[in-house]
């Protein structure tokens, strides 16, 4: 953190003082918006919260060390007033950045595999230098300027998520934190009934890649036309990585183990390296080189940089998350979030996993869909029958039915339970649940099912039919 006095701070953000009995006091620690998770030195941002006013726990914030709180009224306690308290985290972000010049920022943006990538390049780029990137999947207005309130003089390579639900999302936190690398992961159908198309989609996630400046690098998904028509956008030099297209940086002889881990040769500047995932699914061959492309375009070595993805493992919780019960059952966690394109890869990871076993998918609804909605899930319901997944669990309303439905008239020997929460679930998985299943739990993440997988991971279901 790089330590700012309340006057500064006030400064940064176009505030004034308010119950402040001496200016020169450092803020020394990250801001935070949940007052739990204040540390000593911190600021702690008073926003609305879903069910309460943050401005309500700014008391006990200062109690338990925050040393202001930036409010838009006074709150009793040490604070620093301004008009918009999320504008203020912006510019207080600008201000803690301009303070690390050296710092490289390196923006990504995606449909899906965002945070799983992230957590790669954060795991690749030390090489280089001291990284620091998005904290979990913070990568909205909120989130990603508390991830910079982190920034230290040592940090060399800033890596922020950029998420977006609209046009211009991604334009606004480009301007808090000009990126000088732009990666793009994919254009899918995430969020695609706010956006109204892939096309818009795309034409939001491009605004990444137009932020660039001309001596910047732009690295994009050659496996996805979207993205690579993203090139005409950018004055920045580009690099691209894929596994179907020809590419700059490429996996070449990919194949995956039981478990579901890939292992691929890693291709680019004339050279090559093996790599070997520790992480479960084929979808992270991407998102492996994806990460790759970025160490290799800021002067990392082929070898260096696939010895670090071997080494590298999954940080986030909810994406691909595999325990290994002690009656031999497999729980298959990938509950943090769902839409069509990351169901398909999940029943692909689930596949390369199952052998002889049986396959249970407790599946959830998926969210902002649009008009599509109920055809995107009967379309998973017939992917669920396809696959030869033996018991589906459907998680919802009326488009868990109608995947529950499809899937049914698709394999009639399917076994098919409904359920309509995530308690429900849990009940139903653990009647149905037998001796060494796999079991695969995914939804989006209102649907909450990330509770229902670390319940069925845990020993207390162990007790199930034989």
């Amino acid at each position: 953190m790089i330590p700012l006095s309340l006057e500064a701070v006030a400064a940064a953000v176009g505030g004034r003082l308010c119950d402040v009995p001496d200016p020169s006091v450092l803020m020394t620690a990250p801001a935070v918006v949940d007052s739990r998770t204040v540390q000593p030195g911190g600021l702690f941002a008073a926003l609305p919260g879903e069910h309460a006013d943050g401005h309500v726990f700014a008391p006990n914030a200062v109690k338990v060390g925050a040393v202001a709180v930036l409010a838009t009224r006074p709150v009793g306690v040490p604070a620093v007033i301004v008009d918009d308290v999320l504008d203020a985290l912006a510019a207080l972000a600008r201000t803690v950045l301009a303070a690390v010049p050296e710092a490289t920022v390196i923006g990504l943006t995606g449909s899906a595999g965002k945070t799983s990538t992230k957590d790669l390049i954060a795991q690749v780029l030390p090489e280089l230098g001291e990284t620091l990137a998005t904290v979990q999947s913070f990568n909205g207005e909120i989130g990603m300027p508390l991830t910079i309130t982190h920034l230290d003089q040592g940090v060399r390579y800033l890596v922020l998520e950029m998420g977006a639900r609209g046009i211009g999302h991604i334009a606004h936190l480009t301007r808090i934190a000009p990126p000088t690398v732009g990666l793009v992961l994919n254009v899918g159908t995430a969020h695609v009934g706010e956006f109204g198309g892939r096309e818009q989609i795309a034409k939001a996630k491009g605004e990444l890649v137009e932020a660039l400046p001309a001596d910047g690098l732009a690295i994009l998904n050659a496996d996805d036309p979207l993205v690579t028509a993203m090139t005409s956008r950018t004055r920045a030099r580009v690099l691209t990585f894929g596994i179907e297209a020809e590419a700059d940086v490429r996996a070449l002889d990919v194949a995956l183990d039981t478990s579901g881990r890939a292992s691929f040769t890693l291709a680019a500047e004339g050279a090559q390296a093996r790599v070997d995932l520790t992480l479960h699914g084929a979808h992270h061959v991407s998102n492996a080189l994806a990460a790759a492309a970025v160490a290799i375009g800021l002067g990392a070595g082929v070898e260096k940089t696939a010895a670090a993805l071997s080494r590298a493992v999954l940080v986030a919780s909810g994406r691909m998350e595999v325990t290994d019960r002690p009656d031999g059952v497999r729980i298959i966690n990938d509950a943090f979030n769902a839409n069509p394109d990351s169901m398909k890869a999940a029943f692909t990871a689930l596949a390369a996993m199952t052998g002889e076993r049986r396959t249970i998918a407790v599946l959830g609804e998926m969210k902002e869909l649009g008009d599509g909605g109920s055809e995107e899930h009967r379309e998973v319901g017939r992917l669920v029958a396809a696959a030869g997944i033996d018991v589906l669990i459907a998680v919802g309303g009326d488009d868990a039915s109608a995947m529950a439905a499809a899937a049914q008239q698709d394999n009639p020997q399917l076994t098919v339970a409904s359920a309509r929460d995530r308690d429900h679930a849990l009940t139903l998985a653990r009647d149905l649940i037998q001796s060494g299943d796999i079991v695969l739990v995914k939804g989006s993440h209102s649907v909450e099912l990330e509770h229902t997988a670390e319940r069925l991971a845990q020993p207390d279901t162990v007790a199930v039919s034989q």
